[in-house]
Formats: C-alpha cells, structure tokens, sequence
C-alpha cells in the first residue's frame, strides 16, 4: 500500500526535531558541569601595569612544635621520615608559610581574562600539593594522582559548586574549574582524613602563597592604592593599605605570633 503524502510530511520534521536535540547525554551534562572549563579560555594576560608589591611574612614568638600526621601504612611507606601537620608551618628563617596574600581591593570595575594554563594540584605521598594555591575564577586545575592509592577530592565550597569523586589509579588526571570569588576553599580526602589543601579563588591574577622563605611578590599591578589581605589556615587575617607607582615595587610585610 502507498503511504499518504501528509503522514511523510508530519513524520520528517519530527525527525529533524530529534536529530537536532541529540537526546542529551554526556556530552549535554558535561557542557552544564564544573569539570572542565566549559568556555573556551582567553589567552595569558598582559600585565595591567608595571607596579608591584613585595613582603615578607613573619612569625614572632615561639613557634609551635611539628605535629608528625599519624598516617595509614601504606601511605607511610612513601615516605622516608615522618610527615608533619601544615596548618602552622614556621620556616627556619623565622616566616610563615602556607600564607595566601591576595589584592582585596582597589582594583576597581577592571576585568581580566581567564588564563589557559591550568593550576596543578597534585596528590602525592598521600599529600596535597600544594597545601595552600591561587586559582582565577574559570581557571582550569589539572588534578593529579601521583599515588599508586586511592584518593578522593572533596571540595567544600560555600559560593561556588561542590565535587567529590574517587581517583583510583596512580596517573590519574581530571579537570575541574570555580567559577565565583571565594576566599577560600577547603578541600579534603574522604580516604585519608589529614589530607588537606585550601584554593583562594579570585577574578583577578594578583595574588601569591608564601614558601619556604616567607616571602610574597605580586606583580604586573597598575598603580593605585590597594588592600592587601593575608590569609592564614589558623591565624586571623590581616590587611594592609599600600599605595604604588608606575615602575614602583612598594613593600608590605606583616607579622604573625603565637599569640594571634
């Protein structure tokens, strides 16, 4: 039997229909997610300026004794030594370490792209590394399992969207991205409890960790009058108004205690 012009013709636009919706799946759920930068990043930023700001953080008075981490077996075993606890780390010149010193304000309306080259985060002797890490808002951060052990990422954002998955097998690598300010993220491992690390995340590239010699730079800052803000795991945060020229590298140092 020949088939009826008008059946064809309600039956191909209903096809059409469905070939352009493509049905969802996990193509479709990606593109809503934060596990990758979903928006094709601009590429690396031109310094705004030629200012910038440099300091030193010091601890004074008596520094806490290490707490060696009570770690599982298996993780011990990749290490050679004891591993301490980093919520207070005070480095043999006498600074800070794990301080996170970020512009808080004076920047203004301006905007900034986001950069292409991921943040790495690492885990590795059943440690985050690193502890304490600036992220751009949109920025990718290429998360690493260096371990030949199960690990798990959690983050506990309040602003932005919350993940939490398993990486299994050593080389493991995924992607993930904040999209909203926040000052800061904690994140933990749900395997192995003293695993902890904390993301600031900002919308702007003008910020810095401190190291193993307490120091600070951040550069590239047009000139201004700024809010400098140091942000500490365990100690309260302090801020410091610093005013800077074109060609000028202002200094800002702060101190910390035992009794902060």
């Amino acid at each position: 039997m020949r088939p009826k012009p008008f059946a064809f013709l309600f039956v191909l636009p209903l096809v059409l229909l469905l070939a352009g919706c493509g049905g969802g799946g996990e193509d479709a759920d990606m593109a809503d997610g934060d596990d990758a930068a979903t928006e094709t990043p601009a590429a690396p930023m031109e310094p705004a300026g030629t200012a910038s700001i440099t300091g030193t953080i010091s601890f004074t008075g008596t520094a806490p004794e290490p707490q060696p981490l009570r770690l599982d077996r298996e993780c011990q075993e990749l290490h050679d030594a004891a591993v301490n606890a980093q919520n207070v780390v005070v480095n043999d010149n006498g600074t800070l370490k794990y301080a996170f010193v970020y512009v808080k304000g004076g920047l203004g309306d301006r905007t900034f792209p986001t950069p292409t080259e991921p943040v790495v985060f690492d885990q590795t002797g059943c440690m985050y590394k690193p502890h304490v890490f600036g992220v751009q808002t949109g920025q990718p951060i290429q998360i690493l399992n260096s371990d030949p052990l199960l690990h798990n990422i959690h983050a506990l954002p309040e602003e932005n969207r919350p993940f939490n998955f398993g990486m299994p097998n050593q080389g493991d690598e995924r992607m993930q991205a904040f999209r909203t300010e926040e000052i800061m993220v904690r994140i933990k491992c749900d395997v192995h409890p003293w695993m902890g690390a904390w993301a600031g995340v900002l919308d702007h590239p003008y910020f810095s960790t401190t190291s193993d010699d307490g120091t600070f730079s951040i550069e590239g800052l047009p000139a201004g009058t700024y809010t400098i803000e140091v942000w500490h795991e365990t100690l309260p945060a302090q801020t410091m108004e610093v005013t800077v020229a074109d060609d000028e590298a202002a200094t800002a140092d702060f101190s910390f205690g035992d009794a902060s």
